[in-house]
């Protein structure tokens, strides 16, 4: 392919390119030709991007959209980067946008720390704390293109406070809602009710976020182990860019094993699951059986908190959910857990002391 190049045959793939004249070479860090050619434009544009960034400063103004297109262009050519996270930095420019709708055509140089202060008090008025935070990063991110380019002294944004985020109170179900829960949705009577209650047992008997689940094939169900490959997209891989594997508790083993007698013609590289989202059938049956709302998520925190009722230590599950900080995420989001368990297990305590 035209642009890509490599000097032996199991060798890194190289961008080779001109810009203006000159000629680039750059690694891809891939010895994957698909990877390398997902990643060939990117590269390409942020080099490009750079070159227009000095070009701006050369004729003495840069506007924030200049700068703002550098920051998108290096996003994009961020192999780090999921498709989804690259996504969600576009809409933070678009929400920083509508709430401030004369910066993007503004000389980089006459944006003051007072009107980034004036935009924050507006901003965090229509968006939740965590839009804020991330909205917050993005314009520094912006900022520190025009300071890197020469274009500017100082980032305007860098003083802006960050909001404080609560943690979400779980309100999840209890095992006898969770079972009537599925009934519900494999009953509905649509034509994928029962692909829609096998999802939602997947999730919450795996631990798997809705992202990993869709690229779990029968390949990845090890009966003989009794564990689960996770492995993610083909691409990035899972959130944080690792494989891992998860152990089949007695109920998820179970549910696979009757799902693979039922499809036993399928190849090995089919996927398990039949559908990859399901919250409006979840939505509808948790109204019909009077329950509380819940999302693909939460069955995630549902696994984790069942896990840990059951008394499984926090660093394991944390492992088995793929986080990497040993166990301090889970403490945050769990160390509160239901008040049955809570009660249950304050009957276990005793000073042994007897009357």
């Amino acid at each position: 392919m035209q642009n890509l190049v490599r000097y032996r045959p199991a060798g890194t793939y190289f961008a080779r390119f001109k810009i203006g004249g000159k000629l680039f070479w750059k690694s891809l860090e891939t010895t994957v030709f698909s990877v390398a050619k997902q990643r060939l434009p990117d590269m390409i544009r942020n080099h490009r991007a750079k070159l227009e960034s000095v070009a701006a400063v050369a004729i003495g103004k840069m506007t924030v959209a200049d700068a703002t297109h550098v920051y998108l262009e290096k996003v994009r050519a961020n192999v780090s980067l999921k498709p989804r996270s690259k996504d969600y930095r576009e809409e933070l420019i678009d929400f920083i946008n509508r709430s401030w709708p004369t910066l993007f055509g503004t000389d980089v140089r006459k944006v003051s720390e007072h009107d980034c202060q004036e935009w924050l008090l507006r901003f965090q008025k229509l968006y939740a704390p965590s839009v804020v935070n991330n909205a917050i990063g993005t314009l520094r991110s912006v900022f520190n293109q025009a300071v890197d380019s020469g274009a500017r002294f100082g980032n305007p944004a860098e003083n802006l406070s960050r909001m404080r985020i609560r943690a979400k109170r779980l309100e999840l179900p209890s095992r006898e809602e969770f079972l009537r829960f599925v009934k519900e949705i494999r009953t509905a009577g649509a034509r994928q009710s029962k692909d829609c209650a096998n999802l939602v047992r997947f999730l919450a008997y795996s631990g798997l976020r809705i992202g990993e689940a869709k690229y779990v094939t029968w390949a990845d169900a090890n009966f003989a182990r009794h564990q689960l490959h996770v492995r993610g997209d083909p691409v990035t891989a899972t959130k944080n860019g690792e494989t891992r594997y998860v152990p089949m508790i007695p109920e998820l083993e179970a549910m696979l094993s009757e799902l693979r007698k039922e499809r036993a013609a399928e190849p090995p590289n089919a996927t398990i699951m039949r559908v990859f989202e399901c919250q409006n059938s979840m939505t509808h049956a948790a109204a019909k059986i009077g329950m509380k709302r819940i999302t693909h998520h939460d069955l995630r925190h549902l696994f984790a908190t069942i896990c840990i009722e059951s008394g499984v230590d926090i660093p394991t599950v944390s492992r088995w959910l793929g986080h990497k900080d040993g166990g301090v995420l889970c403490m945050k989001t769990y160390g509160h857990l239901r008040q049955d368990h809570s009660l249950a297990q304050a009957q276990r305590v005793s000073f042994g002391i007897t009357a």
